[in-house]
């Protein structure tokens, strides 16, 4: 059993976070929420261990689709970056605010980027292009995700100063144009870099809050210096250009790994 302490360390977590949850707001729905995307992304890990090649798919595609069409559509609840800047405004801890603070601001600390490799809707199209391992070097438009951080608080905050009525209902279509937004520019970065993970790396606004807590992550790749050859190929298969091989905080673009574990499976000695 030893084997499965993270996926149960997962499991266990969400689990932690659901009870909470439940008790505190007495809505059995978010016992049914985190318990049900905990098991799924320990369903997933627990699947790479036994080396199924598919397993962090069928977790993109549990998570994912779960939350784009059952709480984004059928809920109506706007899981982007707006969505929690308008619950955040109106001083309300439910839906995208305790994702948020969940999934992408205090999770970081143990599981680092996971979510943009086992759970984001967005990436979960993305990466069925054909392009999963960059073509190139990263470019230095790092910078966009900023720009993209500030348009999106601006938008909302303008509807609240302009007293707009009816939020709520633009909200859900802010999330649905957001959302198809996304894929458009996602899918012609992929095209245009030949790299699946272009908007990851450039636009996401998401980034702005991943990427401080993921520097003091829990869980990361780790290399074997005793066993590592040198050879290169975790470097060359990395969606995210991480260089794994340095277990160092200050590893280059360390910030970016998003445990998709395509430098484990590919290591011929072993080493991470």
């Amino acid at each position: 059993m030893k084997k499965y302490a993270v996926p149960l360390l997962m499991l266990a977590v969400f689990e932690a976070v659901a009870v909470a949850l439940w008790l505190a707001k007495g809505n059995l729905f978010y016992l049914f929420n985190f318990s049900y995307i905990g098991a799924s992304i320990a369903l997933g890990t627990a699947l790479f261990i036994r080396k199924n090649r598919h397993a962090r798919r069928v977790v993109q595609l549990l998570v994912g689709l779960y939350m784009l069409i059952y709480l984004g559509l059928i809920c109506g609840e706007n899981m982007q970056i707006e969505g929690f800047w308008y619950y955040l405004f109106t001083g309300v801890f439910e839906a995208a605010t305790i994702h948020y603070a969940v999934a992408k601001i205090f999770g970081p600390l143990i599981f680092g980027r996971g979510w943009c490799g086992y759970a984001c809707w967005t990436a979960m199209v993305l990466d069925f292009l054909p392009y999963k391992v960059p073509a190139g070097p990263r470019r230095k438009l790092g910078w966009i995700r900023y720009v993209t951080f500030a348009l999106s608080l601006v938008f909302v905050g303008a509807l609240f100063l302009a007293h707009v009525g009816n939020l709520e209902r633009i909200m859900f279509w802010a999330f649905i144009v957001g959302n198809a937004l996304y894929y458009a520019v996602g899918i012609i970065l992929a095209y245009a870099f030949r790299d699946n993970r272009a908007f990851c790396k450039y636009v996401c606004p998401i980034t702005v809050f991943l990427k401080p807590m993921s520097a003091h992550a829990l869980l990361r790749v780790k290399c074997d210096t005793a066993k590592c050859v040198s050879c290169g190929k975790c470097k060359r298969v990395c969606p995210m250009d991480v260089d794994v091989t340095d277990n160092s905080r200050n590893r280059k673009n360390g910030t970016e790994c998003i445990l998709c574990m395509e430098c484990v499976r590919n290591c011929p000695r072993e080493a991470l």
